[in-house]
């Protein structure tokens, strides 16, 4: 898959859920995690983080929004149930993004809202676990940016196999030189 991303959380104060969304970026090959004002203890982390993500990808901590630094043309992408957030099958994800869900029994805070380039909401009736959207925010953006086979029209796996992928033709670009008078 091309392009990359990052998963992270904002006030999040228990440490299981934590672990469980930094395992799930990590088995979705995230290429980093981190936390805005976290209230968690890191060693309880790893008793749901059982790949220790944190060894695989780099962990940032951010005190609030303002000192987010996020690598030039990535996209915020905040999760929220919020009227103004798009559904997420109708959401395109952009190929540089980082993903931010809110704490337990909150929502993402205004500031992050307002730093966030994209706001999307995952189609269910009431919110679900934190460590359960993220995951799901995964594997949206797993399958809509993958190449998988087309789904077939009745129940069950694939009838034909993926094609193999076809690169095209060599693309020569030239340019017009200029010379001074001397030739060079």
């Amino acid at each position: 898959m091309r392009g990359y991303f990052g998963l992270g959380v904002e006030g999040i104060s228990k440490p299981r859920n934590v672990g469980s969304l930094y395992r799930s970026a990590h088995a979705f090959g995230g290429s980093f995690v981190f936390a805005v004002a976290p209230a968690v203890n890191v060693r309880e982390v790893y008793q749901s983080d059982t790949s220790e993500a944190a060894k695989h990808m780099p962990l940032y901590e951010y005190g609030n929004a303002d000192d987010i630094q996020l690598p030039k043309g990535c996209k915020l992408v905040g999760v929220e149930l919020c009227d103004e957030a798009v559904w997420m099958p109708s959401f395109r994800h952009p190929l540089q993004a980082a993903y931010i869900l809110g704490p337990e029994r909150g929502s993402l805070s205004p500031e992050i809202q307002e730093k966030c380039d994209h706001l999307v909401k995952i189609p269910t009736k009431f919110c679900v676990n934190v460590g359960i959207a993220g995951a799901i925010m995964l594997y949206d953006r797993q399958i809509s940016l993958g190449r998988w086979a087309d789904r077939p029209i009745r129940p069950g796996g694939p009838t034909e196999a993926l094609p193999e992928h076809v690169h095209g033709g060599q693309i020569i670009r030239s340019r017009e030189y200029t010379y001074d008078d001397k030739g060079e």
